[in-house]
């Protein structure tokens, strides 16, 4: 009798397992637990400004830097240099990986032959407001694991990947940008229509983030 139920158990995880593969494949989204890799946040106050940052993520937290205690607390000063008051110690930007429920949109995007990645990445980038330091930091993170794959179906996100991972920033920026791009190495090109990016435009106390996922 134990047995018998241990045989339906299996039957049961396997069939779960499997209905999960299928959904993700028939949706082209994620139902498992994808990493949010580096992303990366700058501050660029107008003036040196004490600025406080939380994040509220719907998932676990693997690393941050500096540590992240509830908060971060820095003094940010225009150039983009942040000084933790906790150990005196200066940063170039904030940084946090983490992993949890994701359901990206995958419903447009680009697909990318791996080789033309750099070159991609370089113009979509900028047209989208980051600068030449921060897009170049981007690219040398997230190229090498892309640009030898035959092709990459990329998707820059909005509210599915800021719904799950909220920034609150004090005082409040005058200008915030995230930028989180989800990829998914391809042997062979597919149809997908083409996503409508926007420009940027930095006005006063400007907040960037950058970051990614790979998508099995």
């Amino acid at each position: 009798m134990k047995k018998k139920i241990w045989i339906i158990i299996v039957i049961v995880i396997v069939l779960v397992l499997a209905a999960v593969v299928i959904i993700a494949f028939v949706t082209g989204r994620s139902m498992l637990l994808p990493a949010a890799e580096k992303p990366v946040i700058y501050l660029y106050p107008t003036e040196p400004t004490e600025v406080t940052v939380r994040l509220e993520y719907d998932g676990v937290l693997d690393f941050t830097y500096p540590a992240y205690q509830n908060e971060w607390r820095v003094t940010a000063y225009p150039n983009g240099t942040l000084i933790d008051p906790s150990d005196g110690k200066t940063y170039s930007y904030l940084f946090w990986e983490g992993h949890g429920p994701a359901d990206y949109d995958l419903d447009k995007g680009f697909v990318v032959k791996g080789e033309d990645t750099v070159a991609f990445l370089q113009d979509k980038l900028s047209y989208m407001g980051l600068l030449p330091n921060e897009y170049n930091e981007f690219i040398v993170y997230w190229a090498p694991q892309m640009q030898n794959n035959a092709y990459n179906l990329i998707a820059f996100q909005g509210a599915a990947y800021t719904d799950t991972a909220r920034l609150i920033v004090e005082p409040a920026p005058d200008s915030l940008l995230r930028v989180f791009m989800v990829f998914k190495p391809l042997e062979n090109p597919i149809e997908i229509e083409e996503q409508t990016l926007q420009p940027f435009t930095r006005t006063g106390f400007a907040v960037i983030e950058w970051g990614g996922c790979k998508l099995a």
